[in-house]
């Protein structure tokens, strides 16, 4: 489990989790299952867990606990899920974050360390739209969006359109190069690791499964359930920061009669809660995270 992916926040996000040893949980990004392990230790035998994963091979690692049911799927459908079931959560975790093992993996795409590994970086490997195909499909000015939107890339036009003039990217090593003049000097890594991130958030939509899965496990918590998530970078963190203020991702408040802000949620951490500085020192991967934690409100 650690081998796959070492759980990022652990003890906060579980203490934030668990007020109810018998209740209901979800683990909407089972990863390695780190957090669904310190999930079932905090439950008794009438408690469990529900953890679903869209990537086949974080799903190969879950232990055998009649507590737990894993699904493979996207975690936008967890409403889905609770409305079939007829179930509603006392709890629900996500960690947003990529997992170890799919960075470490040369094959699957995800990281620039690998020189020529293929362009891929798909979550769930049953999609269909890899990386290289939007780098070779999509037109430039999309290519541009995508780079400054989901990656804050200053230079974003200049990489569009030497990406663009670059045909048949197949592998990493392959975009390294046709974009290497446009990187800063002393600072290719950073560059190329925003560069990244936006085709893998374009990839694998998780903007937008994001926003379906804070409506629908919103929805699918009881009254006093927590929501608690984990980000990594500031767009998916705003995105989380202004659902749990507004109820919605673009932080519109929408007031009711009596003036008052309308929004299931409410925060437990006015502030994100960030790693100590001794987990950083044993994993380097938590160093942007940050913690939200948020209770379903009653219904008026």
């Amino acid at each position: 489990m650690s081998e796959y992916h070492i759980p990022v926040l652990l003890e906060e996000s579980i203490s934030g989790l668990v007020t109810n040893p018998d209740g209901i949980y979800a683990d909407a990004t089972f990863g390695g299952g780190g957090h669904t392990a310190a999930i079932l230790s905090r439950l008794h035998d009438g408690g469990s867990v529900i953890a679903f994963d869209r990537d086949i091979d974080a799903i190969k690692n879950a232990p055998k606990d009649k507590r737990l049911t894993v699904i493979h799927n996207n975690f936008r459908f967890i409403e889905n899920y609770a409305r079939h079931h007829n179930v509603m959560f006392d709890g629900i975790l996500a960690d947003l974050g990529v997992s170890s093992h799919q960075f470490d993996t040369a094959e699957r795409g995800f990281s620039f360390r690998f020189e020529e590994a293929p362009l891929d970086m798909r979550m769930n490997k049953e999609g269909k739209l890899t990386a290289a195909d939007v780098v070779n499909n999509y037109p430039e000015e999309d290519l541009e969006r995508i780079l400054k939107l989901y990656g804050e890339v200053e230079n974003a036009r200049q990489i569009a359109r030497l990406i663009k003039a670059t045909p048949g990217i197949k592998t990493t090593g392959d975009l390294d190069r046709a974009i290497a003049k446009a990187l800063p000097k002393n600072a290719e890594h950073k560059a190329l690791a925003r560069i990244y991130q936006a085709l893998r958030i374009e990839v694998n939509q998780e903007m937008r499964s994001l926003e379906k899965f804070l409506e629908g496990a919103t929805a699918s918590l009881k009254e006093g359930g927590r929501l608690v998530i984990i980000t990594y970078h500031s767009l998916e963190d705003r995105m989380v920061k202004n659902f749990i203020k507004t109820g919605n991702i673009d932080g519109i408040e929408n007031k009711d009669a009596f003036g008052r802000v309308s929004a299931p949620l409410e925060a437990v951490n006015r502030k994100p809660i960030v790693p100590e500085e001794s987990e950083i020192a044993l994993n380097t991967r938590a160093r942007s995270a940050k913690l939200r934690i948020a209770e379903r409100r009653a219904a008026k």
